[in-house]
Order: C-alpha cells, then sequence, then structure tokens
C-alpha cells in the first residue's frame, strides 16, 4: 500500500496499478518530488511576501515571484505528463536540477550564501544520491557546489531597514533555525517514502523471481508429463489388444459378470489413451492457440459431464446459472485445474462436493467445496505454491497449477475453511460482457 500524496494536485487516479515494479516506484518517487516542489512554491511566495511586506526587507518581488511561478508551471506540467509515460533516471536528475536551479535564483535575489536558506541545497543532494545512480549524483553535487560558489561571490544584498539592523543577527540566527527544522523534516518525510517504495520495488522483483521459479517448475512437470506420455502409450496400446482378446475368450463371454468387467477396463484403457493423447497435443501447441473465447456455464457444463462419469459413487451439487452467459477465456489448463480441484474435494468427501459458480465483483468465481476436515494452517499459508500438501512428498499440484492457472488468466486463486466445516476453493476469473451485448 503506498503513502498517501502530500496534496491533493498530485493524487493517484483511481484504478491505477498498486503494485510496484520498477517503473512504478521510478513514477512514485517522481510524484515525491512533485509534492515536494508544489510544498517549495508555496514555502517560497510566502516566505517573500512576508519578509517584503511583513519585515520591510525591500526584495526584487516580481523577479522572485516569477521565479516561483515558473516553478510551479513546470510542475503543473509533470504532473499531468506523469501518468503518461515512464520516468527515466535523467529525468529524475533533470527534475532535481530545476529546484536547484530555482533555489540558486531565489538566494541570488535575497543576499546570496549569506541567506540562512543556502542550508536547502543539502535537501537536493541527499534526494539524488538516493535516487540516481552514481554518476548522475556526481553532477548533481558539482552543480552544487559550483552554485553555492557563485552564490559566494555574485548575489543581490539585502537591504535591511534602518529598525531591523540591530536584529539582524537574531533575525539571521531564528532564519538557521527555520531552515534545519524544514530540512529535517522533509528529509525524514521524503526518505522515508522513497526508501518504502525502494523496499516495495524489491519485494516485487523477490515475487517475479518466484513466479519464474514456479513457471520453470510449470516447465520441468510438463516436459515430465510429455515423457511420460509417450512411454505410456505402449503399454496401453498393449492392454488394449489383450482387453480384447480376452472378450474373445468363449469363459469370459459367456460370464455377463466377467465380461462387464473387461469392457471396464477397456473403457478406463481408453480414457487414460484419450488423456495421453491431450497430454502429447498440448504439449506441441503454442499457448495463444489453446486459448479461446467461451461462455462459462458451457465451459462448466462440459467439465462436469466429463468429471461425473469418472466419480459415479461422489454426489455433485452443480450450479451455474449466474454466470451462463458470461464471457471467459478457456484453455485445457483450465479445464484440467477445475478438474483436479473436484478430485481433491471427492476424495476428501467422498459422501459430496459441490460446484457453484457465481459473479463476485466483476470476476466469474468457480467455487469447489468439500465436507472432509479442511485444509491445514500450513497449506492455507502456502497456498498455490509447489508440493504443498499433507498428503506427502509427490502430492499438491492441483493447488499449484490451478493458482498458476488462474493468475495467467488474469485472475487469482483462494481457498479457506468455512466455519460450517470442510474446505472452499475459489477460482476468480475476468470476464466480458455476456453473448447478446456483444
Amino acid at each position: 500500500m503506498m503513502d498517501a500524496p502530500l496534496l491533493a494536485l498530485t493524487r493517484r487516479r483511481s484504478g491505477a496499478p498498486s503494485g510496484l515494479s520498477a517503473e512504478t516506484a521510478a513514477a512514485e518517487n517522481m510524484r515525491q518530488l512533485i509534492q515536494l516542489r508544489w510544498i517549495a512554491v508555496a514555502g517560497q511566495t510566502l516566505t517573500i511576501l512576508f519578509v517584503h511586506f511583513g519585515l520591510r526587507v525591500p526584495l526584487p518581488v516580481l523577479e522572485m515571484l516569477g521565479v516561483a511561478l515558473a516553478l510551479a508551471a513546470a510542475n503543473l506540467f509533470a504532473t499531468i505528463a506523469l501518468p503518461r509515460h515512464r520516468v527515466q533516471d535523467d529525468e529524475v536528475m533533470f527534475a532535481l536540477l530545476l529546484d536547484m536551479a530555482a533555489l540558486t535564483l531565489q538566494l541570488y535575489f535575497s543576499g546570496g550564501a549569506a541567506n540562512p536558506f543556502i542550508s536547502l541545497y543539502l535537501l537536493q543532494v541527499v534526494l539524488g544520491a538516493i535516487l540516481l545512480p552514481p554518476a548522475s549524483a556526481a553532477i548533481l553535487v558539482g552543480a552544487t557546489v559550483l552554485s553555492y560558489a557563485l552564490l559566494s561571490v555574485s548575489y543581490v544584498p539585502l537591504a535591511l531597514p534602518r529598525s531591523l539592523v540591530t536584529e539582524s543577527a537574531d533575525l539571521f540566527a531564528i532564519g538557521r533555525w527555520i531552515s534545519f527544522a524544514m530540512v529535517a523534516s522533509l528529509l525524514v518525510l521524503l526518505i522515508t517514502r522513497i526508501s518504502r517504495n525502494l523496499r516495495a520495488r524489491e519485494a516485487h522483483v523477490a515475487d517475479l523471481r518466484q513466479h519464474a521459479a514456479e513457471e520453470e517448475g510449470i516447465v520441468r512437470m510438463g516436459l515430465f508429463a510429455s515423457g511420460a506420455a509417450h512411454e505410456l502409450g505402449t503399454p496401453l496400446g498393449t492392454l488394449s489388444v489383450i482387453l480384447a482378446d480376452w472378450r474373445r475368450m468363449p469363459a469370459i463371454a459367456r460370464d455377463p459378470e466377467l465380461d462387464a468387467e473387461v469392457r471396464e477396463m477397456q473403457a478406463e484403457v481408453q480414457r487414460c489413451k484419450a488423456i495421453v493423447s491431450d497430454i502429447l497435443h498440448s504439449a506441441g501447441q503454442p499457448r495463444g492457440e489453446e486459448m479461446e473465447r467461451m461462455a462459462a456455464g458451457a465451459f462448466l457444463d462440459s467439465v462436469v459431464e466429463a468429471w461425473r462419469p469418472t466419480h459415479p459413487q461422489v454426489p455433485l451439487d452443480y450450479g451455474r446459472d449466474a454466470v451462463a452467459a458470461a464471457i471467459i477465456a478457456v484453455d485445457p489448463a483450465l479445464r484440467q485445474a477445475v478438474w483436479n480441484l473436484l478430485d481433491n474435494a471427492a476424495e476428501a468427501s467422498p459422501a459430496g462436493v459441490r460446484l457453484l459458480a457465481d459473479i463476485e465483483d466483476s470476476m466469474v468465481a468457480i467455487c469447489v467445496q468439500d465436507w472432509g476436515d479442511g485444509f491445514a494452517p500450513e497449506v492455507l499459508e502456502n497456498l498455490g505454491k509447489l508440493f504443498q500438501s499433507t498428503k506427502g512428498a509427490g502430492h499438491g499440484l492441483g493447488l499449484f497449477l490451478a493458482a498458476n492457472v488462474a493468475r495467467r488468466l488474469g485472475g487469482r486463486l483462494e481457498a479457506r475453511n468455512p466455519a460450517m466445516g470442510g474446505a472452499e476453493v475459489r477460482l476468480l476469473l475476468p470476464f466480458a460482457l455476456p453473448k447478446e451485448t456483444r
């Protein structure tokens, strides 16, 4: 969760992504600089007016207010342009150089290096050291040192009125204290926020690495499955021939019970061969060619129609009317993910399972429930990670694959143990308009 903006003018648009990739972190850091610049514009304007009209110290008001106005115009342009392009390091350096140039002009018109607000240069230098590469930070430091040196020899001196001459030492001491307090407060505020942005970016990179490791695991499993499918083709073909020969044997043909069992075995062998064929077919297809758009109701109907005969002894409570016309992206991996969730539920709850679908927050929610013992706490804590299961080594692929399929399709996987008992797994997938309105 990102920090709230300091000013309403820099508030992020609703619906903006909250994840912090490297680009998002750079944009957030630029947003912090924009907020700082609005504070600088307001502070400079108020200080100029107070010193000139309140303390009666003559200042080149038009020139100084012109600098503040130009800085405000540049900041307004940056505020408008920020959401429309990717922020680069050189843009951050340019923004800091612009702030430093504006500060230099204001100091030039108000006493040069003797101005107590000269310490505001440190703010730009510290921010540059945090946000910029070493070479760019060195350029910023060099520009700051050069500006400080120029202000020591070239500036418009302050002409204090006679009434303030005797109090000038106290006024400059107060000014130095105000400057120190401003620099310290702004540094703490901005560095805290920027450091949080950078930590969030590092967490995002770690998350990407975790996803890459999971994808690598999926690739390894795909290669293993493809190789296993090739190897299984021969023994399945042999079993099919043997079972066909058995059915022609007179002893089996005369026994209805044996004949029925052989028929059932033949059906299971054919199912295994179909699964092997699907694996080999899917392994040779690019993902883009596998994807299709389909009504969620028809998709779930096809899954249930194919799954029920494989678990005839498990009652299935099925409802999907709420999503009948919702269009979702479908591929073989999604079918297998829902099938795996139903298999897991049937294994945990042979007395019955439930498959329901509904619309939740512009998403199709496919919910699989069982009445078993529920998930162990460590499974819920590591939901979607590889081989996280209480069944032992080699198990836990179902939730892992379902989580990755959901993420690839733009959705997510959720799991919980309902208060009434059992376990509940929900696949949330984005959907488009109903067919009749497209």
